[in-house]
């Protein structure tokens, strides 16, 4: 009997959390009542907690250090937006739900510092939301190539077009039909993710490494492993979500 293919590995639901919040410059924060769109004025800690430095003067930072009892409940929204020019942008999105709890008196410094004290965390991809445990997001990490994949996929896309054919060579030919334009997507440490764009919808393709890349330079090396591979298309391949 023959061996059974494994799947090639897939970056859990709680490293994917800790990814977008890596990679992530700004979020959305809503109240009761109130909704603020955040550009550069959060951090991420190594346990993945999240804390926001506001104006002192600012509307969300005179709601959270006034807030009753000293914690304000609010929702932080972050969106994974695509690096490249595909149709549809947007790859997940994680919910932090909790309390945001100012870190000094109101009044004594021109900021506002806020800790969230998460109660709920949910990702949502084009496979659907599902929660994530924080304990898990505590002990999972980014992905080492989160802060680099954006520069890496640009660079595919727009200096490599010859390359990125090559690629599609990788791709069972019947998902190939009605294919308009094919762009890299995605890059974790595990394989490099293509959107085949037809007339209408997309599907996405997963080119699996052979050994997880660790840094940038290794990342180049796999993608060239996959562009050799394309001289017998013997490479393994998967398929995520449908058109």
């Amino acid at each position: 009997m023959g061996a059974t293919a494994v799947p090639p590995a897939e970056p859990t639901a709680a490293e994917q959390v800790r990814s977008v919040l890596a990679r992530a410059d700004s979020l959305t924060m809503t109240t009761d009542g109130h909704r603020y769109d955040l550009v550069g004025l959060h951090t991420v800690d190594e346990r993945g907690q999240v804390g926001l430095d506001l104006p002192a003067g600012s509307p969300p930072a005179a709601q959270a250090a006034y807030a009753p009892r000293g914690a304000l409940a609010a929702l932080l929204d972050f969106t994974d937006v695509a690096p490249t020019a595909v149709r549809d942008r947007v790859r997940a999105r994680v919910t932090l739900s909790g309390w945001l709890t100012p870190l000094h008196p109101p009044g004594a410094t021109d900021r506002v510092a806020l800790r969230l004290d998460a109660a709920r965390a949910t990702l949502a991809t084009a496979s659907g939301t599902s929660a994530v445990g924080l304990d898990e997001i505590v002990l999972a990490a980014a992905d080492p190539l989160a802060g680099q994949e954006a520069a890496l996929l640009t660079h595919l896309a727009d200096a490599h077009p010859q390359e990125m054919a090559r690629l599609t060579r990788l791709v069972d030919p019947r998902h190939l039909q009605g294919v308009l334009r094919v762009w890299p997507l995605a890059l974790d440490r595990h394989a490099l993710t293509l959107r085949l764009e037809q007339a209408r919808g997309h599907r996405d393709v997963r080119l699996a490494f052979r050994a997880p890349a660790h840094d940038a330079a290794q990342a180049a090396d796999r993608i060239q492993e996959l562009l050799a591979g394309t001289r017998t298309c013997g490479h393994r391949r998967r398929l995520l979500g449908r058109s």
